[in-house]
């Protein structure tokens, strides 16, 4: 069972993250403006290049409590990505027949992120690695 201090970082860091993802995602749109979803694929690079950071890092620091820990990850970044919007988004552009744009919007989210949690990952843990 989850402690209520657990519970209340969680909703305060998935406050501040659905808050970000909303100005994120507006910002990056309206900087590129295309039919294909660049605001939402941008938080979700953005998020997972901090999530892959963020574990390497609490491999190898314990500053963080597991309520920050809980904060960070599944409250913000938890809230910041989208995995329920690039769906839909990639649902719509489908519906609409525009299939290549479906296909490098699926593509761009599930690689792209994964790439880039990865990236984070391996570059705080190469930090680590070489003091």
């Amino acid at each position: 069972m989850m402690s209520w201090q657990t519970i209340l970082a969680i909703g305060s860091g998935g406050f501040l993250g659905a808050i970000s993802r909303a100005y994120l995602n507006g910002l990056i749109s309206h900087r590129v403006p295309h039919d294909l979803p660049f605001g939402t694929l941008g938080v979700n690079l953005i998020g997972s290049f901090i999530m892959g950071c963020l574990i390497a890092y609490f491999m190898y620091s314990s500053l963080f409590s597991v309520h920050m820990k809980s904060f960070v990850t599944t409250g913000f970044l938890g809230a910041l990505t989208t995995y329920s919007t690039f769906a839909m988004e990639s649902f719509l552009l489908l519906e609409g027949g525009s299939y290549l744009l479906a296909f490098v919007n699926m593509s761009l989210n599930l690689f792209g992120t994964v790439f880039m949690a990865g990236s984070g990952y391996y570059l705080v843990q190469n930090i680590f690695k070489s003091q």
